[in-house]
């Protein structure tokens, strides 16, 4: 199989495909959904499987970032891997994600993220379930009585791309926030050009939401703010709708402070979808992310990743002031020792003696790796 990257005219050769993989799209939805991929194809990050001229495999590497502890990690997103039905159980998924796991390294992203279709590949190349996407049902009517004083808001657009960027970057890192991503300004500009959605953007917030069920509910794919006056301004908006939608469902962190504004809060349905998260360089990863201030930790680690060897050896993890660092040490037979699989799990907040307890780290005296690397991720977005 020959993989190489999708030129933009070459869009619509992995509509059948994919189609056959997660189901048929209306014309509309498949232009718009090109469209919001468009930037991605400029980047030659779709990529195809060819054998005998045919695609016989797709994926896609969107270049975004991810906040963790409030600092903003390059990250790429994995997404759109198919593999065409009849040419399934020969390894081609596998072949695919290998080839894609070493053009993360070559784009520079010292983390991958993806929602899996099937756990075991994923697990199989080193990816681990770190966190996940939350929406939650809240009454409408619950949200009308949050108290709510009047701050600037206006409607927002694709010209806007680049300021509601920048004020959901600000409110995450502000939030000292682990998991969510961060678009592109041209991704951006795709995504705000959609009808369906209404957004909103205040100085240092921002609302994006549509109505759902028949016009009977509504639902918030993301608000976000750095102040307590903004957050209540938006979700009032939101709760102005109470008349005609009983209910709210909405993409939220599951710490968000919604949930503690609400006069009422006996019971809620909520619903999870997990994402995975691959460690592609240790070093970058460990000196980009955030930590909490006052925590300081000094661990051996050993580490062996078998699909990238530069993550394999012995470490010394250095964390201090916020700031992490991750350098090679001479073998110490008290190390911790991790695989892939407990690196990214350890950098996404999994509890060490979880950690522990499942395999995936072992040895050695953790010290304050714990509340070091401490973490609720969540995700905004689905890709």
């Amino acid at each position: 199989m020959e993989i190489r990257a999708l030129a933009p005219e070459e869009a619509d050769t992995v509509r059948d495909i994919r189609s056959r993989a997660f189901g048929p799209l209306p014309d509309e939805q498949w232009r718009r959904r090109i469209q919001i991929a468009g930037s991605s194809f400029d980047a030659g990050r779709q990529f195809a499987g060819f054998e005998d001229g045919e695609i016989v495999a797709t994926g896609a590497l969107h270049e975004m970032t991810q906040w963790w502890h409030g600092r903003a990690v390059s990250l790429a997103g994995v997404s759109a891997i198919t593999v065409a039905p009849e040419e399934r159980g020969r390894g081609l998924g596998r072949r695919l994600m290998t080839d894609l796991l070493e053009r993360c390294a070559a784009f520079g992203h010292p983390l991958a993220m993806l929602y899996p279709a099937t756990t075991r590949l994923y697990r199989s190349l080193g990816w681990e379930h770190a966190g996940a996407q939350h929406h939650v049902e809240i009454s409408a009517e619950a949200l009308r009585t949050v108290a709510a004083e009047r701050v600037p808001v206006r409607r927002a657009g694709p010209q806007d791309a680049a300021e509601v960027a920048a004020v959901i970057g600000r409110a995450h890192a502000s939030g000292l926030d682990c998991g969510p991503v961060g678009w592109t300004e041209p991704r951006w500009r795709a995504v705000l050009a959609d009808r369906d959605y209404y957004v909103h953007l205040a100085e240092d917030g921002f609302l994006s939401y549509r109505w759902a069920d028949g016009n009977n509910a509504l639902e918030v794919t993301r608000l976000v703010a750095s102040s307590e006056a903004t957050l209540r301004a938006l979700w009032a908006i939101v709760g102005s709708g109470s008349s005609v939608a009983e209910t709210v469902r909405a993409c939220v962190s599951p710490m968000d402070p919604v949930l503690w504004m609400l006069r009422e809060r006996e019971h809620e349905n909520v619903e999870r979808r997990q994402w995975m998260l691959r460690v592609v360089d240790a070093p970058a990863a460990i000196a980009a992310r955030g930590y909490p201030e006052g925590v300081s930790a000094g661990v051996a680690l050993t580490i062996d990743d078998p699909q990238r060897p530069s993550n394999s050896g012995h470490w010394r993890l250095e964390i201090e002031n916020g700031e992490g660092r991750l350098e090679p040490s001479a073998g110490t037979p008290d190390a911790v020792r991790l695989g892939p699989h407990g690196l990214a799990a350890l950098y996404a907040g999994v509890p060490v003696p979880t950690l522990r307890r499942s395999g995936l780290l072992q040895g050695g005296d953790a010290g304050a790796l714990p509340a070091a690397f401490a973490a609720t991720p969540f995700s905004l977005d689905y890709f």
